[in-house]
């Protein structure tokens, strides 16, 4: 039988995961920090960042760093403070541990172990950008980052093509560019939202096509980005290559340059214009 015991009853040992500001500081909730404050340990992804967090709201305790490269090594750490007694919270730098962030790893361990998890509820970019973007949330996927080597981003991003619901990314503003034009040469011209330094001062929402977001200026698009992409809105058509050769032979004909015939019909068809590029190679 399964063993069942309340996260905040019994005698089992408790790790906190604790979500913290993408931003405004003032969203620290006030039971995150009445938590923090009676913590033995703090843990976190980065200690610098945390640490001033912590110093704004007048909270000093011992730091343990748990971030991508030492997670296995650091959640064993925390394991064994955990069951001799102590009192240990883990925070991402801003939002959700675990969401795109560290701490699978650490919940897992802790798990094995008969160590109980809760989390408090904070800030999370992923949600501010979807409510407040204009498109479906009924339904909706959350991605997280795509890989930066381009053959893998758009590998992800084709396995990501028929999903009906709406898709969730975060990218950094080195990428941004390349990533917006890898969406909308495989998920074709869709309605799309970047949503760029959530909650601070700068915030700002960027409605459009995916065609009309790859046109703006990269040095313009500063700090973490959410972009929100609609999801696959009909039943695509299967077009053969003859098919699709015909219609590039219409469109040039009528004196529509090759570059913009291919990209009018990978639009129009909701085609990845990599397709439609290599048919287009058999006309020279």
């Amino acid at each position: 039988m399964t063993k069942r015991e309340l996260n905040f009853e019994g005698t089992s040992p408790l790790l906190y995961l604790v979500a913290t500001p993408i931003g405004n500081l003032s969203e620290m909730t006030p039971r995150a920090i009445e938590v923090l404050k009676e913590m033995d340990y703090l843990s976190a992804e980065d200690s610098r960042n945390s640490g001033q967090l912590m110093a704004h709201f007048g909270i000093n305790k011992p730091f343990i760093s748990c971030h991508e490269h030492n997670e296995e090594e650091a959640s064993s750490k925390i394991v064994s403070l955990l069951l001799s007694g102590k009192k240990v919270a883990y925070m991402s730098d801003a939002g959700y541990p675990t969401c795109s962030d560290p701490g699978e790893r650490l919940v897992a361990n802790c798990l094995e172990h008969g160590i109980k998890v809760s989390c408090l509820s904070g800030p999370n970019a992923a949600l501010n950008a979807l409510a407040a973007s204009g498109l479906d949330s009924s339904h909706f996927y959350f991605q997280g980052f795509l890989s930066p080597k381009d053959k893998a981003r758009k590998d992800e991003l084709e396995e990501l093509a028929s999903r009906k619901e709406t898709i969730i990314f975060y990218e950094s503003p080195h990428r941004i560019s390349k990533t917006i034009n890898a969406m909308y040469e495989v998920l074709g011209n869709r309605r799309a939202v970047i949503a760029r330094e959530l909650t601070k001062s700068h915030e700002e929402f960027i409605r459009g096509t995916l065609e009309e977001l790859a046109a703006i200026e990269e040095d313009t698009l500063r700090g973490e980005m959410v972009v929100v992409v609609e999801g696959c809105k009909t039943i695509q058509k299967e077009y053969s290559d003859e098919e699709i050769l015909k219609m590039l032979q219409v469109e040039i004909k009528s004196g529509t340059s090759s570059k913009d015939a291919i990209r009018k019909i990978s639009t129009d068809l909701d085609l990845p214009k990599k397709r439609v590029y290599a048919i287009s190679l058999l006309l020279k």
